[in-house]
């Protein structure tokens, strides 16, 4: 487990998170991940902590508005999204690319699951992973 810190561009949001490297990240090939490029790890509630900028975050919801994806209403960057997953339960999946201090070689080292959202299918994999 690392405690991670993750912000936005403008740094107008910070937050912690601690992370099992080992269970790995994701990515997700419905249409906004593969739109944004997301890329994530995903934590309980329990290991997620906003330590500033609760008035900047906005919030996006689209077709069931089962999952919440927040990002800064300044700079416009992507920085987790929320939702309550079957196999889960809640959870928070902080962006890669909104963390701060997790090294490219602990990134590059962490297992990679690939969800098929596109087709509401969150056992198997997609069949083409090369885009995301």
């Amino acid at each position: 487990m690392k405690t991670c810190q993750g912000s936005c561009h403008c740094g107008a949001i910070r937050y912690e998170a601690d992370i099992d490297l080992s269970a790995g990240t994701i990515k997700c090939n419905c249409s906004i991940c593969t739109k944004m490029r997301f890329w994530a790890f995903v934590v309980p509630p329990s290991r997620f902590r906003l330590i500033k900028g609760g008035d900047a975050v906005s919030e996006y919801r689209f077709h069931t508005k089962r999952d919440g994806h927040c990002f800064c209403r300044h700079c416009g960057i992507h920085v987790w999204s929320t939702g309550d997953a079957l196999r889960t339960g809640p959870f928070y999946a902080v962006t890669v690319a909104s963390l701060d201090d997790l090294p490219v070689d602990a990134l590059m080292a962490a297992p990679i699951r690939y969800i098929d959202g596109r087709n509401d299918n969150w056992v198997t994999p997609p069949s083409e992973i090369r885009h995301l």
